[in-house]
């Protein structure tokens, strides 16, 4: 049980404020992305909401949870590097929140490693 409440609050994270907060606020999120000179802006910002929709559904359900854990990780470092980038910033408190988002966002990767490397548990679809 713990594995499956585990799993429903990490895919949740990516599903809601994630892949539904960014379709419904595509254009402030792509702006913003701009800001912060992504490349292929659109394709960028498309591919994460597949991303983050399809894997986190893995996730919570358990069906192909370890490579969807995986797949999020990386796209966790992508979005560390290009939305949190606290180091080209001057100290005052945008660089404090970024860095503070840049350290949550690496345990949340850090969990979805962990998750990657094992069993999704008894209540999954195991595939």
């Amino acid at each position: 049980v713990v594995l499956l409440i585990g799993r429903i609050i990490v895919g949740s994270y990516f599903l809601f404020p994630g892949a539904i907060a960014k379709i419904f606020n595509y254009d402030f999120m792509y702006n913003y992305m701009i800001d912060h000179e992504v490349p292929f802006t659109h394709a960028a910002l498309i591919l994460t909401i597949i991303i983050q929709f399809s894997c986190s559904i893995g996730v919570i359900i358990g069906w192909h949870s370890k490579i969807s854990a995986f797949i999020l990780a990386l796209l966790t470092i992508l979005i560390s590097y290009y939305m949190h980038d606290f180091w080209d910033m001057v100290s005052g408190i945008q660089k404090e929140h970024e860095l503070q988002n840049f350290v949550k966002n690496m345990g949340i990767m850090a969990g979805l490693l962990i998750l990657s490397g094992s069993s999704p548990g008894k209540y999954s679809f195991r595939k």
